[in-house]
């Protein structure tokens, strides 16, 4: 652009201030058309306005250059000049295809049905598919685009370009298994011996199979080369076998040598500082356990993987690909891990991870060349995947690694394995890569799982790049306890203070001592003529936070707890309650079943136990079978040895259902006692209850004895809605307007108020029309032996206050082992709606007063502490019932 003097300055010389500009800027002044007189006398009348104002002295520009001396704190780097033109955009895309790597196929495939999924044509169909859109300079398919792709040719790879990643014990292992001469000599049934050796992991073999496996990894080193020389802008490498899972010292998962880790190694050695720093993105939804062990001390390059990991259950099975592998030594905090805990993730998955952890980590990291290890079995119609990723998400996805590393960014093919799919996946990769901007992404949002995976994801990695927040406390996690169990404190403290909650101990070493403290239940419960007993999860704690730590205020802190609310109704009903809290991580116990051991993999939790699993895991059942054994353990000793006769509702919130409906599934002697079930659920896995093995009829009775809420987001809906019935196994379904697990309690909470006090008076009722015809049959019975003995019907023995007591409210000491007023002193008014009845009477002798005599040996019935003690320091046991004792033999209890 051509130097334009300021007005009034017509006769300077442009050419030297355009090299050697002014340090203070001068302002530029407008030309205006001249044929506007007014506009043209306006710059006039603005210079002597400058002129007058200007204060600046002819030594300021030596001050000026003064004050940036070498302490300045001010960096000013030199700018660089702009480019002319569109030097990288001319550049063609580069495609590298060979059809010689189709030479490694499998020897024992003998039908279409029976190929390996590393299919030889998979390479074919991508190569086909491209061709076909015309992007190809190709014989058959011309081109129909200005600049087809520019073919790369691909090589075999040397050994000494192998053994940057690989041992040489790899590559030189065993005679017949790694060297080239030896493959071509052996029959097909020694190379069918060989694939099915154990050591060979999902590895085929045929006479050519090393020499397509060092072409392919050449194949990945040109193309590299070539993206980094600026033979091209960027590249796509159609090569198979595929490389990711290949480790140092052995190959494994279909991969014979790890093409892109050797590929960024010697471009590394080739491009100097050119290339230092190099990312590493790994769509295939397998982890690249071998990309992973190949730099994983190495801190200029930074790996990361998107793939299923579904607790280490998936394949390569372990725990090497989850979130808390982040590198070691120098190379700690340069691997990324985003592990799915289950299939079927989406666009909006994908998407969600790649805005919130893949990008600001790639943009932080700054690399100088990116390469992708495109594996397309995430894409939907994959079986071995079960993912739902479309063409235009994997667009996407490249579309914003184009924005790194100066557009310098390499794909490799890695996995993949429904043709169609993979072909449609790398053609709509490829015309990103050539400059088409990618289709347009159907409405969809992350599910809840990946938002909760990339929330963990992101706290682990926090502490290692800036961009990611929140962060832990400057100071760590020191000197600390865990909400959790502070929670559960506060609790059984609140229910002690209104209704002397006490703890039910579990007093067996196969069940998980994460159980302890977590079982409540109101005092003397056995002698109550109801009980509810309810199994929930841990409250929530909903707080306002500003994003960038993960430290929380507790005044912007909240918790809660729908199953309090609850308990609360039946406790001041009085009901008996056991309120059964289902921690959300339960250690297990490996004692009992070596076997388990090999099961926890990595489902532990980073700050727990080594042995700590989640109880909501879906990959797992370890911890939910810690609460079957709870459930099973409450009932044997804390339940079926005392009557209920007005009946026992069992209440299941959440993921802690799943005990409930094992327990009723599974024992016949359960669902006669009880009068109702209960279950809320938002969007976790609903479990029927039934026994087909030896009891028909407990489907029946469930689905006429049950509520279940379930909120109108969960999946079950979605087959109804197309025309399905859902199995009665279920229970009665009630859909829920309710989104998560509290607001659905509370939303329910008098319409099951209502329907659990309608289940306990039909049972009530039963009970007094039985115990009336049993009364009617004594007296009738009495009056005969009266009539013909002669003797009086009163027993002269009996006090006339105890003979009246269990009808004018008290409950005999030798019955209950506490003496009871009715009077309700102490204990709160008789509850709304149970008034002018026989369930008001007793609703009062249920609600225990806080502090009871207990007489020991007085009649047979249970002691004043039924079940294991609480503890004998704090509460005195009383005497065993049936235990010889005088009139001293009295203690005082508090509580049960």
């Amino acid at each position: 652009m051509a130097h334009v003097p300021p007005p009034g300055q017509e006769g300077s010389n442009s050419s030297v201030d355009t090299q050697f500009p002014n340090p203070v800027p001068q302002v530029q002044r407008p030309a205006f058309p001249s044929g506007d007189t007014s506009m043209r006398e306006t710059p006039d009348v603005s210079t002597e306005m400058d002129n007058r104002l200007r204060i600046e002295s002819p030594s300021d520009e030596e001050s000026e250059d003064s004050l940036l001396s070498d302490t300045s704190s001010e960096i000013h780097e030199p700018v660089a000049p702009a480019k002319r033109g569109l030097p990288i955009s001319k550049l063609p895309t580069g495609l590298c295809y060979d059809e010689r790597m189709r030479y490694h196929a499998e020897v024992a495939a003998t039908t279409v049905d029976n190929v390996h999924p590393e299919d030889p044509r998979r390479i074919y169909y991508i190569y086909k598919e491209l061709c076909e859109a015309g992007l190809v300079d190709d014989k058959k398919h011309p081109p129909v685009v200005e600049m087809p792709l520019y073919r790369i040719h691909a090589r075999e790879a040397t050994e000494a370009e192998c053994r940057l990643v690989h041992t040489k014990e790899q590559y030189e292992q065993e005679p017949e298994l790694m060297t080239g001469g030896s493959f071509a000599e052996m029959t097909d049934e020694e190379l069918i011996d060989l694939s099915d050796r154990q050591d060979m992991d999902s590895i085929y073999f045929n006479q050519l199979s090393f020499f397509s496996a060092k072409l392919s990894t050449g194949a990945a080193i040109e193309t590299c080369r070539a993206v980094m020389s600026r033979k091209v802008k960027n590249a796509i490498a159609v090569i198979r076998p595929p490389g990711h899972h290949a480790e140092i010292g052995r190959p494994m998962g279909f991969c014979l040598f790890n093409n892109v880790c050797v590929a960024s190694r010697v471009c590394q050695n080739d491009f100097g500082e050119h290339c230092r720093k190099i990312l590493i993105v790994d769509w295939d939804v397998h982890h690249g356990n071998g990309c992973q062990q190949a730099f994983y001390d190495d801190p200029n390059i930074l790996y990361i993987s998107l793939h299923v990991h579904m607790n280490g259950q998936f394949y390569p099975a372990g725990n090497q690909g989850d979130m808390y592998h982040c590198g070691v030594g120098a190379g700690e905090g340069r691997n990324v891990n985003i592990p799915w805990p289950t299939k079927g993730m989406g666009d909006g998955d994908y998407m969600y991870a790649f805005q919130n952890v893949v990008m600001p980590i790639a943009n932080e990291f700054d690399p100088d060349f990116v390469v992708i290890a495109a594996g397309f079995d995430a894409a939907a119609g994959d079986e071995l995947g079960g993912c739902f990723v479309s063409p235009p998400c994997y667009a996407h996805m490249t579309h914003m690694l184009m924005s790194l590393a100066g557009g310098r960014i390499a794909v490799c093919l890695e996995g993949g394995y429904n043709f169609s799919a993979i072909s449609k996946s790398a053609l709509a990769v490829t015309r990103t890569l050539m400059g088409e901007p990618p289709d347009r992404l159907q409405a969809t949002a992350a599910t809840q799982s990946a938002v909760d995976t990339v929330a963990k994801v992101r706290n682990v990695q926090s502490k290692y790049w800036r961009s990611i927040y929140p962060k832990n406390p400057i100071g760590g996690i020191f000197g600390g306890e865990r909400l959790h169990d502070i929670i559960r404190r506060y609790q059984a403290t609140h229910l002690y203070d209104q209704y002397k909650f006490t703890q039910l101990y579990i007093y067996r070493d196969t069940v998980s001592k994460s159980f302890d403290q977590q079982v409540l239940a109101t005092p003397s419960y056995e002698t109550k003529k109801a009980l509810m007993i309810i199994f929930h999860d841990s409250p929530d704690l909903l707080s306002a936070h500003n994003g960038l730590s993960t430290q929380q205020k507790p005044h912007d802190t909240w918790l809660v707890d729908g199953a309090q609310s609850y308990v609360h109704w039946a406790a001041s009903h009085g009901m008996g309650v056991i309120d059964v809290n289902i921690p959300e991580f339960i250690t297990i116990s490996t004692d009992d079943d070596p076997n388990t051991k090999s099961d926890l993999l990595s489902s532990t939790h980073p700050h727990g136990s080594s042995r700590d699993v989640e109880y909501a895991s879906t990959t797992t059942d370890l911890a939910r079978k810690e609460g079957e054994k709870l459930a099973s353990y409450l009932w044997e000793n804390y339940v079926e040895p005392y009557d209920f006769p007005w009946g026992i509702i069992l209440m299941g919130a959440g993921h802690a259902f799943h005990a409930i409906a094992k327990l009723v599934s599974e024992n016949d002697n359960v669902y006669q006692n009880l009068v109702g079930i209960v279950c809320f659920i938002s969007t976790q896995p609903i479990r029927p209850i039934s026994n087909p093995g030896s009891n028909h009829w407990v489907s029946q009775w469930y689905r006429e004895n049950s509520l279940v809420f379930v909120s109108g987001r969960h999946s079950l809906w979605k087959k109804e809605k197309e025309g399905g019935k859902v199995s009665k196994r279920y229970g009665r379904l009630v859909r829920s307007d309710g989104e998560v697990l509290n607001q659905i309690m509370m939303q329910h909470q008098e319409q099951v108020c209502e329907w659990m006090f309608d289940k306990v008076s039909q049972r009530r009722d039963e009970v007094s029309a039985e115990e009336e015809d049993v009364e009617d049959e004594d007296v009738d019975v009495e009056r005969r032996e009266g009539e013909s003995d002669g003797d009086t019907i009163d027993d002269p023995g009996v006090v006339e206050a105890d003979r009246d007591a269990p009808r004018s409210g008290y409950a005999q000491s030798g019955e209950t082992g506490h003496l009871h007023s009715a009077s309700g002193a102490g204990n709160g008014d008789v509850p709304r709606g149970f008034a002018n009845n026989a369930f008001a009477a007793a609703a009062e002798t249920m609600t225990t007063a806080p502090m009871a005599l207990a007489v020991a040996g007085a009649g047979s019935g249970p002691g004043a502490m039924t079940g294991p003690p609480a503890s004998s320091a704090e509460y005195p046991r009383s005497t065993p019932s049936g235990a010889g004792g005088g009139a001293g033999d009295v203690y005082m209890t508090t509580g049960p």
